[in-house]
């Protein structure tokens, strides 16, 4: 049995460690993916096909109809002229009404047929999801995965709501969990509201609330290897550059900021420094105008977000986002999967709750913890067959050295060794 690597387990709310998930990290799709979204292209091309027959109808009919009313307005006037000068009715006029009702015969005939094509598009637009989409998806993950209907209602709601936390819109998580009736505490919502009130003041270029919040964490963001505070005090110096020379004496002096920097960031501060020879000139006309681009600010939100999310133990992405992506990956597959178990009657393969009958690759962005596999056996290590560090240095499962022992010897079969298998050793990565 492959457990999928990644996050794709039943249990959804499950938060994964943030300092494996960053903007650099590989593209989680894969081409299950791709072919997931050509799926959702095909039919969307079905639906724009019958939102254009839908578009030139309406302009078609609304056309003939204008002509049709106006053919009739102008015989209804001959026909009350007619009768106001008292004359019998001619056989001109008798032709002209024959005429004028084949037409509107005729032009209700031909917009009722179109009217039919129309309806054969649309049926093809239910063709186009059923071939490309299976309507029961319920029935991949069987219902033993969770405690009860409760639970499961409960787990979805939590992760939405945190995925709205996580995304700012605040007021729509507060109105789902008054609708929902889901006590939040108030020191999971903390985060979320402080990173969200830095993030809102980066976007309006306010530096502030960034600075003080990673001055204040100074220590631990240099556990991190962070670069945050920094950034900002560059960003800072770069905005006072981008005032002119009237605010030269003021970054000249802000520029002590940039001393405990020094060491790591020699180079970039020299940079910064060798443009305050061009300031009268002005920068924009001179070899460091790349200091006045705005994507350094996009740049800052990206590192406050991820080095923030990893300092406080949250996600970059919601367990929400990482989860529904990784289930494009996954789902075509074990709808394949469960046809086959289906079809060759083996419904025990797929019995345990956090394990998948076959192994799933989601990408190395979804790569949240290492895994072992025993070199031996050919399996994945587990709680129960947990990896084991002989003598030699060799690691192998449990399962495998205990097939291994002959006569209360092992022999490591990478090498000639010869041990005692009580002094294999766990290994926890």
């Amino acid at each position: 049995m492959g457990v999928a690597r990644g996050i794709w387990e039943p249990s959804l709310p499950c938060t994964p460690p943030p300092a494996q998930v960053g903007p650099d990290a590989a593209d989680p799709f894969c081409p299950q993916a791709e072919a997931t979204m050509e799926q959702c292209a095909s039919v969307e091309r079905e639906v724009d096909k019958v939102l254009q027959k839908f578009l030139t109808y309406g302009q078609h009919c609304e056309q003939s109809l204008e002509e049709l009313l106006h053919y009739v307005g102008q015989l209804r006037a001959e026909l009350a002229n007619a009768a106001l000068q008292g004359t019998p009715l001619s056989a001109t006029l008798s032709l002209v009404m024959s005429q004028c009702c084949r037409k509107i015969k005729d032009t209700v005939q031909k917009l009722a047929s179109d009217h039919k094509d129309i309806h054969s598009s649309v049926s093809r637009v239910g063709k186009a999801i059923d071939r490309n989409f299976d309507s029961e998806i319920c029935g991949v993950v069987s219902d033993a995965v969770w405690d009860s209907r409760e639970k499961q209602q409960q787990i979805l709601q939590m992760a939405i709501v945190e995925h709205l936390y996580q995304q700012g819109m605040l007021s729509v998580a507060e109105e789902l969990c008054q609708e929902s009736t889901l006590n939040v505490d108030l020191d999971f919502k903390q985060p979320f509201l402080e990173l969200n009130r830095i993030l809102e003041a980066l976007h309006e270029q306010d530096l502030g609330p960034a600075l003080e919040w990673a001055i204040s964490h100074r220590q631990r963001l240099l556990e991190l290897n962070s670069s945050l505070e920094f950034k900002l005090h560059r960003l800072h110096f770069i905005r006072l550059l981008a005032s002119g020379p009237e605010k030269q004496l003021e970054a000249l002096s802000y520029a002590r900021h940039f001393q405990p920097f020094a060491r790591l960031h020699q180079r970039e501060i020299q940079v910064m420094m060798g443009s305050l020879v061009y300031l009268r000139l002005g920068l924009e006309k001179s070899p460091y105008c790349h200091l006045l681009d705005n994507s350094h600010w996009a740049e800052i939100c990206e590192t406050f977000t991820r080095d923030a999310c990893s300092l406080l133990g949250l996600s970059v992405e919601s367990p929400l986002s990482v989860s529904f992506a990784s289930g494009c990956v996954a789902l075509p597959v074990l709808m394949n999967i469960k046809a086959v178990i289906e079809q060759r009657q083996c419904t025990g393969v797929w019995s345990h709750k956090d394990e998948l009958p076959i192994e799933i690759e989601l990408g190395m962005k979804c790569w949240y913890h290492s895994v072992f596999a025993c070199p031996i056996l050919r399996q994945q290590t587990s709680d129960s067959n947990p990896p084991i560090k002989l003598i030699c240095g060799h690691v192998i499962s449990r399962d495998a050295l205990n097939k291994l022992i002959n006569g209360g010897k092992l022999k490591c079969p990478y090498c000639p060794m010869e041990q005692n298998p009580a002094d294999g050793k766990r290994i926890i990565f």
